[in-house]
């Protein structure tokens, strides 16, 4: 995956449940004092499971399309 192009999370809409990080299945996320990071970037498959579970829509997984 690209540098820097992970899963936003916007922490002002998180209410901490947790679930982004249970649903990681490669452990990119993890739970911080503030709320979800992900600590692990490079691990991140993009898989957009993060994304769906959360119930506050507060992770975003932009695509960028390439035209081959």
């Amino acid at each position: 995956m690209a540098t820097g192009a992970y899963p936003q999370i916007d922490l002002a809409r998180c209410t901490l449940c947790g679930k982004c990080v249970s649903a990681c299945p490669v452990q990119a996320v993890a739970m911080s004092p503030v709320g979800p990071q992900i600590v692990a970037p490079e691990a991140c498959t993009y898989c957009t499971a993060c994304e769906a579970i959360c119930p506050e829509g507060a992770i975003t997984c932009a695509f960028e399309i390439v035209w081959a």
